[in-house]
């Protein structure tokens, strides 16, 4: 182990605040429903590290594989309906499994259901920072799931890890450790020989061709290695060390030890309400721009002016977010505009001085633009 992949797996070892993420696969059986042998191994390295003083937070599918077997259904059924009602059945068994498991370490746990719209509304997200922060002041070890018994698209998003991914963000985690059927990234297919495990990726280090160890799941998820690593790359640049591993591996990759594979954070943490407009926030239009406008918020980090912008679409109101899209039709940043859509196309090419004196402000003020 090199001497940066020691630190790295240190700042693990010793993280304050630490998320965990586990798949479906990992805490189901074969046969449907939870594993109660899985479920006790995780819950174990969990207690433990919040007995050493750690607060956990624990991102948890398992929902609709939990609900299955209740409802007497084969298999995880594809109509959304049906997964709803196996997500609201499931969610109640999930979570008390889970509250009697960390109950044997008298630990109290809280579940906390999200949906990407909580993510995506500013205050919703605020909401979610407040109580996940009592949460962890008093000592409770929250429980996090989407929502799937109301949510729509929210069920096929990656499985957990993207919002894993957000939560750590949410928290000021430390560290996330992403737990599947997934023991670690190779650097070619792992069933055929010369393949070699992926200890660590460092900052800033392509990985235009990656595989995954799989030593065995239920295949009751939905997550894949695209999701894991797009969560991984979304944690790091927010400063966060994120490992990659398998869920039997749980106890030793919260303390440190050489298993999976370790991502080096990228970058700084940002404010959250940056964080949550490059990340969560669903854009409601698009403000096109010239060549100068482009320049000026990009390479000079500049506010947008009404003078460089070219067209207006969609319908969105002062405060929404608004993508800011460059003459090769890419959007190339996001803000928080200052103008209802209506007000815009009448200030569209002109200088703020030209405009009367309630109009000589920015369409979006530099401090709220974030690049894509």
């Amino acid at each position: 182990m090199s001497t940066a992949e020691a630190a790295l797996r240190a700042v693990v070892g010793a993280a304050d605040r630490v998320v965990v993420k586990v798949g479906s696969s990992s805490i189901t059986s074969l046969a449907g429903g939870l594993d109660p042998a899985r479920l006790g191994v995780l819950v174990d390295a969990l207690a433990t590290r919040r007995r050493g003083g750690a607060h956990v937070v624990l991102v948890s599918s398992g929902a609709i594989a939990a609900g299955l077997a209740p409802l007497r259904m084969r298999r995880r059924p594809r109509d959304l309906a049906s997964q709803q009602a196996a997500a609201s059945v499931g969610q109640m068994i999930l979570v008390e499994r889970y509250a009697a498991e960390f109950a044997r370490h008298d630990l109290q746990v809280g579940q906390v259901l999200l949906t990407a719209d909580d993510l995506v509304r500013r205050a919703h997200y605020r909401n979610a920072l407040r109580t996940l922060d009592r949460l962890l002041g008093l000592g409770v070890v929250p429980i996090i799931n989407e929502n799937d018994a109301v949510a729509t698209d929210e069920i096929r998003f990656g499985d957990n890890d993207r919002l894993a991914a957000m939560v750590s963000h949410l928290v000021s985690a430390d560290a996330l450790v992403l737990l599947s059927d997934v023991d670690a990234l190779y650097s070619s297919d792992p069933r055929r020989a010369g393949a070699s495990r992926i200890s660590m990726v460092a900052a800033g280090e392509p990985l235009p061709s990656v595989h995954s160890g799989r030593p065995g799941g239920a295949g009751l998820g939905t997550g894949g290695m695209a999701s894991k690593i797009d969560a991984a790359r979304i944690a790091a640049s927010q400063g966060v060390t994120v490992v990659l591993a398998a869920a039997p591996d749980a106890a030793a990759a919260l303390s440190g030890q050489p298993v999976g594979t370790i991502f080096s954070p990228t970058g700084r943490r940002t404010a959250a309400r940056l964080f949550w407009l490059r990340h969560a926030a669903e854009p409601c239009g698009e403000l096109l721009l010239d060549v100068g406008a482009v320049n000026a918020v990009v390479d000079r980090r500049m506010s947008l002016l009404p003078a460089g912008i070219t067209a207006v679409r969609g319908d969105f109101a002062a405060g929404e977010p608004v993508d800011l899209v460059g003459v090769d039709g890419l959007a190339l940043a996001r803000g928080l505009v200052a103008y209802d859509a209506a007000e815009l196309p009448a200030l569209l090419g002109h200088s703020t001085r030209e405009l009367e004196p309630e109009f000589r402000r920015e369409v979006i003020h530099r401090d709220d633009i974030v690049l894509l």
